[in-house]
C-alpha cells in the first residue's frame, strides 16, 4: 500500500460538510483536507476544540500534540474522534517497550488514527509501540491505524543524511507505517523506504514566518518532494484572518495534488 493510499485508512471522517465552505471545498478540496493536518497546540480543550471545529472545513485530520495531551489527555482524542476528524496523536513516544507497547495499546483503543514513537529509542521500542498500536484498535473493533516513525525534528538544522538513512530503515524495519520528517529530507527518505507513508510538519506559508522550524517549507514544496500529509499549524492559526489562510493552504495543496498519479 503507498503512503498516499494509507491516508483513507483509519478512523474518523474526511469529507467536507454539506454547505460548508467555498467552491475549492466542495469541488476538489476533499481529497485536499485528508492531506492536511491541523496541529491544535493549545493548552485547553475547549479552545482546542474551537479551532478545530472552526477550520474543520479544511482540515481532515486534527493532531493531539505534547501540550494538548498534557492537558486534556485521552479524552480529547475521543472528542475529536466523535467530531468527525482522523486523529494524529504526536507524543514522540521514547521509553521502554513494556511502557511504549501499553500505551500505545490504549491510544489505538480510544481511536488514534496515527501515533508516533521516536526513532532514536531503537528498533525494540519501536516494534513495541507498532504492535500496541495495532492491538488496541483490533480489541477496540477499529480499523488499522498508521505507526509513525519520527526521524529527526524540523527544528533542528540539518539532518545527517546517514542518520536519516539509518532512522527510515529502523522505521520501516520495525513495521511502521509511515514516518515523520521535513520536506528537504524526503528525497532520501523516499529512496530508503518508498512505501512508507511520509508526514510533514513545520509547513508553512510563502512569505509567512518560519518560528522555531529551522527546516520549513510551504505545501507546494513539500508535496513535490513526495509528502501524503502536511502538519499545518501556526501559519494559520496566528494569521490575521485564519479562514482565509486556511483556504489558502487547502487551494495549494488541490492545485498542487491534481492530475494523473496524484
Amino acid at each position: 500500500m503507498s503512503g498516499s493510499e494509507q491516508l483513507g485508512h483509519g478512523s474518523g471522517g474526511t469529507g467536507a460538510e454539506p454547505g460548508d465552505g467555498n467552491m475549492v471545498r466542495r469541488s476538489r478540496g476533499g481529497d485536499a483536507r485528508a492531506r492536511l493536518a491541523l496541529a491544535l497546540d493549545f493548552d485547553d480543550s475547549v479552545e482546542a476544540m474551537r479551532w478545530a471545529l472552526r477550520l474543520k472545513g479544511y482540515f481532515g485530520v486534527a493532531k493531539v500534540g505534547l501540550e494538548l495531551f498534557s492537558a486534556a489527555g485521552p479524552p480529547v482524542v475521543t472528542e475529536l474522534v466523535e467530531a468527525g476528524f482522523k486523529v494524529f496523536v504526536d507524543l514522540k513516544l521514547a521509553d521502554i517497550p513494556t511502557t511504549t507497547r501499553k500505551a500505545a495499546r490504549v491510544l489505538g483503543a480510544i481511536g488514534a488514527s496515527y501515533l508516533t514513537v521516536h526513532t532514536c529509542t531503537g528498533p525494540a521500542t519501536l516494534a513495541a509501540g507498532v504492535e500496541g498500536l495495532l492491538q488496541g484498535a483490533a480489541r477496540a473493533g477499529l480499523p488499522a491505524p498508521v505507526p509513525l516513525g519520527v526521524t529527526v525534528l524540523t527544528s533542528e538544522a540539518d539532518a545527517p543524511a546517514d542518520v536519516l538513512a539509518a532512522r527510515v530503515a529502523l522505521a520501516r524495519d520495525a513495521g511502521c507505517r509511515g514516518i515523520v520528517c521535513a520536506a528537504p529530507d524526503l528525497p532520501l527518505a523516499r529512496g530508503v523506504a518508498p512505501e512508507l507513508l511520509t508526514v510533514v510538519p513545520g509547513i508553512r506559508r510563502a512569505g509567512a514566518g518560519r518560528h522555531d522550524q529551522a527546516r520549513a517549507s510551504t505545501p507546494a514544496e513539500a508535496l513535490a518532494r513526495g509528502a501524503d500529509l502536511l502538519v499545518v499549524g501556526r501559519t494559520v492559526t496566528e494569521a490575521a484572518d485564519p479562514e482565509t489562510a486556511a483556504a489558502e493552504v487547502l487551494e495549494e495543496v488541490a492545485a498542487a495534488t491534481e492530475g494523473p498519479g496524484r
